[in-house]
């Protein structure tokens, strides 16, 4: 295996492990961004309050893209398995 099959198998991992984890992490920005917004207009500091909501959207977050990114791992685990003869090399 050679060094630019290795970077390109961990650059594909890494875009793999960012595109799955990119809609958990942008829905619970815009929820915080939502909720801190919401207590700067109406002056509430309660610390619970930001927690609450984003553990929710990122749970729902997670049941709705659930099937996208099983089937996203699934389809880079075969690629990679399939690649495992050009590692031999």
């Amino acid at each position: 295996m050679s060094i630019g099959f290795a970077v390109l198998i961990m650059r594909s991992g890494i875009y793999q492990i960012l595109m799955m984890a990119a809609p958990m992490l942008l829905i619970g920005m815009v929820v915080g961004l939502v909720v801190s917004i919401f207590q700067a207009t109406t002056s509430i500091q309660e610390q619970t309050l930001t927690f609450v909501p984003k553990i929710a959207a990122i749970l729902g977050a997670v049941a709705a893209f659930g099937p996208w990114i099983l089937s996203s791992m699934v389809q880079f685990t075969t690629r990679i398995i399939m690649r495992i003869p050009d590692m031999a090399n």
